[in-house]
């Protein structure tokens, strides 16, 4: 999580995204791929830190079947990211702040647990949450301050 924190810090500081990180891990822990939101950077609306990771991950193994992998991310996915990890068919989901607003993962929805839309996905939730959640609410304190977008 510590790495996601990193990358997420990075997002913000570079071109001003949301600042959300994630990392995928193999089985031993060893980082894969990793991902940090890009939307303004690249000007595309699914550029999520969970989807960019993804990406990685499927380029690097030359494979889209990524269920050995366990997903580490900052922000509780939302349901475009639910669907890119259970499409991706990633096993394990840990994630520190909840997204009471649009998260997919426990709080609004649950569709990562949804076995209907393929193999329930294991969700740990609240890792570092004080943590990720801080670094959230002074990104978008800073933005209401400045009047930005």
């Amino acid at each position: 999580m510590r790495e996601a924190l990193a990358l997420a810090h990075l997002a913000s500081s570079s071109s001003g995204d949301v600042p959300v990180g994630a990392v995928l891990i193999d089985p031993e822990g060893t980082v894969v791929a990793v991902g940090k939101n890009e939307r303004e950077l690249s000007g595309d609306p699914t550029a999520h830190a969970e989807v960019v990771a993804i990406r990685a991950a499927a380029a690097l193994n030359a494979n889209w079947h990524l269920n050995d992998l366990t997903l580490v991310v900052t922000l509780e996915p939302c349901a475009m990211c639910a669907g890119a990890i259970q499409a991706s068919r990633i096993g394990r989901v840990v994630f520190g702040a909840w997204d009471e607003r649009v998260g997919a993962a426990g709080s609004r929805y649950d569709l990562l647990r949804d076995a209907r839309l393929g193999s329930a996905v294991e969700v740990i939730a609240g890792v570092l949450e004080d943590e990720c959640a801080s670094v959230l609410r002074q990104f978008f304190e800073e933005r209401r301050i400045s009047g930005s977008k």
